[in-house]
């Protein structure tokens, strides 16, 4: 099953975008549930503070994490549009099926290129006619990465739920959440009713270790399971 097809099933897909590239934590991801593997290279992470490196450098831990993988997986191949250029096609020859970038960060080289699935992901300046616009330049996900940075880690309000029910009432795409917010996983249903395809769970909430990515994963998989 593709990713797309994944993002289109009764309940929200549970996306787990790992803290780390370390095959450990992508075992761990898929043993508790995960439908999706998502890592990063060529990139500082805001959320965890940690940094990955270039394809060069991920390459032996992105195979390996490919390996383990049981549904699709993806790949933030860098936030300059010069990183993502030179190295998404490698990831793309590993079987990263889709890829997971900021409009700003998204050159249009990767919009042309068939058979992968684009994710887009538009920031806190985004508009309306930006999530109107999207399906226009070939983009197949929305990623709602909307929440201004200095909010990341706070706890979900009724105010996020109405920005994420504009979205998904605008999109003509799929919509992902990732967890910029301290989603908890009671809180899966009212974001399932928003309209939302999938859910991501990332450091804000898995933290960055084995164990505790286990527990977190745990968790969101037993309340989606519930819907």
């Amino acid at each position: 099953m593709d990713y797309l097809s994944v993002l289109d099933q009764r309940r929200p897909a549970l996306i787990v975008s790992l803290p780390g590239n370390r095959v450990e934590l992508a075992r761990a991801a898929v043993e508790c549930g995960a439908d999706v593997i998502k890592v990063h290279m060529n990139v500082q992470h805001r959320a965890s503070g940690l940094h990955f490196g270039t394809f060069e450098e991920e390459k032996n831990t992105l195979e390996q994490i490919a390996a383990v993988s049981k549904g699709p997986c993806g790949i933030v191949a860098g936030n300059s549009v010069e990183d993502v250029e030179r190295d998404y096609q490698k990831a793309f020859g590993l079987g990263y099926s889709f890829i997971s970038l900021y409009a700003s960060a998204m050159p249009l080289s990767v919009l042309a290129t068939p058979g992968l699935i684009k994710m887009v992901a538009l920031a806190c300046d985004y508009t309306l006619e930006d999530v109107r616009g999207l399906p226009c330049i070939g983009a197949d996900v929305l990623e709602a990465s909307i929440m201004r940075p200095e909010t990341y880690g706070q706890r979900l309000t009724a105010a996020e739920l109405l920005q994420y029910t504009a979205l998904c009432k605008e999109s003509k795409l799929p919509v992902v959440v990732p967890t910029q917010r301290a989603i908890r996983p009671m809180e899966v249903g009212q974001l399932a009713r928003c309209g939302v395809a999938g859910i991501m769970v990332g450091a804000v909430v898995t933290g960055a270790e084995e164990e505790s990515l286990r527990r977190s994963v745990s968790a969101f998989r037993n309340e989606i399971d519930k819907l």
